[in-house]
């Protein structure tokens, strides 16, 4: 599905839509409602995925929930939607979970943590239609705390790439890599060459974005993440997000000649 989109809109780019409160200058639901809608609209033509982070619904209760299904409702069927959950619970918990986001709210995607091993992904890789991005090595500043651990003179990320190799029976699993390791970034499309990627950290946080799309899409498809570097750009118009979003997609597809 990710690769057919890609190849017909010529684009890479997945908007992460993080509503922050802070950076659009009003806690009002509506405001934010209304903006979430203009980045969408904004958007639609330059963008092959949308993935609504759930932590900035969650924190509005009942209402944000209602806010989210209605983000879901007005992106539609054209684009992928990807549930940025980070879910990562024992086995009966991870299948309420997959029922929730994928049966109930209706996304294709979900990003997860491994943690917990197997048994907390397994639930939601049965659902043969949609899909997981598992947290592999990630784009914060303190990721290597715990990613980069040798275990075995292996590094920790490398040993969850090895389990999502061995879970990836129905082809509906992917990694989540930050644009802000580059070398690890490489490193891991040269163990996993066919596996779809979902690279954030680029604008606010500082990744390449000529090396991440390169780099990504070398062998299998990668999409690139670009959440507030979008979402809040300049003045916050819909003309403003427009060419902010275009000019990453030109950049993108210069990056590709």
């Amino acid at each position: 599905m990710i690769k057919s989109i890609v190849r017909a809109r010529k684009s890479w780019l997945c908007v992460g839509l993080d509503m922050n409160p802070d950076l659009l200058g009003s806690s009002r639901m509506v405001d934010l409602k209304e903006h979430t809608f203009k980045v969408i609209d904004a958007t639609r033509e330059m963008a092959v995925a949308y993935k609504p982070n759930f932590a900035f619904f969650e924190r509005w209760g009942a209402d944000g929930f209602s806010w989210l299904e209605q983000t879901v409702d007005y992106i539609g069927t054209d684009h992928i939607k990807i549930a940025d959950a980070k879910r990562g619970d024992i086995g009966n918990t991870a299948d309420q979970y997959a029922k929730s986001i994928f049966t109930h709210f209706g996304f294709d995607c979900v990003t997860l943590s491994p943690y917990m091993g197997r048994d907390s992904i397994e639930p939601f890789l049965n659902h043969s239609d949609k899909g997981a991005f598992i947290l592999c090595r990630t784009s914060n500043p303190s990721a290597k705390e715990l990613q980069d651990i040798l275990v075995n003179k292996v590094p920790l990320y490398e040993k969850v790439i090895k389990m999502v190799k061995t879970l990836n029976k129905k082809n509906n699993i992917g990694l989540v890599v930050g644009a802000t390791a580059p070398n690890d970034l490489s490193r891991i499309r040269t163990i996993a060459p066919n596996l779809p990627l979902l690279i954030p950290g680029i604008g606010a946080q500082g990744g390449d974005l000529s090396h991440s799309i390169k780099t990504g899409n070398q062998s299998g498809v990668a999409i690139i993440n670009i959440s507030r570097g979008i979402s809040f750009a300049g003045d916050m118009s819909v003309k403003t997000i427009k060419k902010t979003a275009t000019d990453f997609v030109t950049l993108m597809r210069d990056a590709l000649v």
